[in-house]
């Protein structure tokens, strides 16, 4: 029997350009299983402590759900902040050439490298009635600090990277010849932005989107500090979970962190397909 008809049975495989795939892939699902999902499994293990009548009665307490409102929607509101300014500092930094934009390419990693707290007390002292910018704003009825908007600001500020650092490459490889060539064909500049800029930008913008808003929901340092944490008003979810902590009170705890888990994931799925649907309409891979 001739090994032709048997190499038609089984096909060579093409050899991999990263060899070890089996090896490679147990040590990347042992790693991630032992830092992400061994700690989430003891989260929940540990809410389970608590009878479903005391777990109900914890994650429906109005405080509770001030709580995350505060936290979700601020964090929400600063993710979409986020889309339009880092939309707007990546097309800065990638289009025109001026004095001093090393330097403001630089800023924009800032807030990776600033401890949050530092970012939370500078914010504080900014937009204080008595501060810079909080000064300038009072006789006009706006109050920053200690309020709902502080929140907003300070959630914003460690977001912005996470959007310009998304579209920033995407816009470096976008070819500068389509927008000339509509331009040939008539296109105003506001056509030429909707229609050939955005749909090449909508996927790194939804990817930006769902990193701002994933890295606000957790946020604690730099909000505590500007906040106020006031209960029912500015008061936000990781705040709670750590009095929680402070009462010994850990099953709660652990039952509140169940909760923002369970909504972020739910948001974050959701992001994520409209993110892939995009993708397929768009024809991107």
């Amino acid at each position: 029997m001739s090994s032709r008809p048997l190499a038609r049975l089984w096909p060579r495989r093409r050899p991999s350009v990263l060899p070890g795939f089996g090896l490679t892939l147990g040590f990347a699902v042992f790693y991630l299983g032992l830092l992400v999902l061994l700690p989430l499994a003891a989260v929940f293990l540990r809410a389970a402590g608590l009878t479903p009548e005391a777990f109900w009665a914890l994650v429906t307490h109005p405080r509770t759900i001030a709580a995350l409102r505060v936290s979700f929607g601020a964090s929400l509101v600063a993710a979409f902040i986020n889309v339009g300014f880092g939309a707007l500092t990546a097309w800065v930094l990638v289009r025109y050439r001026f004095p001093g934009r090393r330097l403001l390419d630089a800023v924009v990693d800032l807030p990776f490298a600033l401890p949050t707290a530092v970012a939370g007390i500078a914010l504080s002292s900014l937009y204080a009635v008595n501060g810079p910018l909080g000064g300038l704003l009072a006789p006009l009825g706006i109050k920053v600090a200690y309020t709902w908007l502080g929140v907003v600001v300070a959630l914003t500020f460690i977001g912005l990277p996470f959007v310009v650092r998304t579209v920033q490459p995407v816009l470096e490889d976008l070819d500068k010849g389509q927008e000339e060539a509509a331009a040939t064909l008539g296109a105003s500049r506001w056509q030429t932005l909707r229609r050939v800029v955005l749909p090449a930008l909508a996927p790194a913008l939804l990817t930006g989107f769902t990193l701002a808003f994933a890295r606000a929901v957790g946020e604690y340092g730099s909000v505590i500090f500007i906040a106020g944490n006031l209960p029912y008003r500015t008061e936000i979810a990781p705040l709670l979970i750590v009095i929680q902590l402070g009462e010994y009170n850990y099953a709660g705890a652990t039952a509140l962190a169940v909760v923002m888990l369970v909504i972020a994931f739910v948001l974050l799925l959701a992001i994520n397909l409209l993110q892939a649907w995009s993708r397929r309409r768009l024809g991107g891979v």
